[in-house]
């Protein structure tokens, strides 16, 4: 199951934050914090499996998203966007596409 939260912001829209499996690295139990901006929880959770998330649900709010994640997710010009779990804090967050071309270049 996938650690999630959600928070409402002052506008009405919400921030939704779930961890999950690596889709393009599955076999070796690696996982992405995802955080999506919507109009509320349902279309943010369809955003995502649109994607091709399919086993996305978010029950209840253990792991709401920090202001670091909704400062990064409001200022990405598609509101998607993920890094590698746990966090890193030298990590960037990478927009949604980058997910699915593969294993993401670290940097020293």
């Amino acid at each position: 199951m996938a650690a999630g939260g959600f928070c409402k912001l002052p506008d009405g829209s919400v921030v939704v934050a779930l961890t999950l499996p690596n889709p393009a690295a599955c076999v070796d139990g690696r996982y992405v914090r995802v955080v999506v901006q919507a109009g509320n929880r349902a279309r943010a959770l369809t955003r995502l499996r649109n994607l091709g998330l399919r086993a996305v649900y978010l029950r209840g709010n253990l792991a709401p998203p920090t202001p670091d994640e909704i400062t990064a997710v409001l200022h990405h010009p598609e509101n998607l966007v993920w890094r590698t779990a746990p966090d890193d804090v030298r990590e960037l967050y990478h927009p949604i596409k980058a997910l699915f071309r593969g294993p993401v270049a670290q940097r020293s």
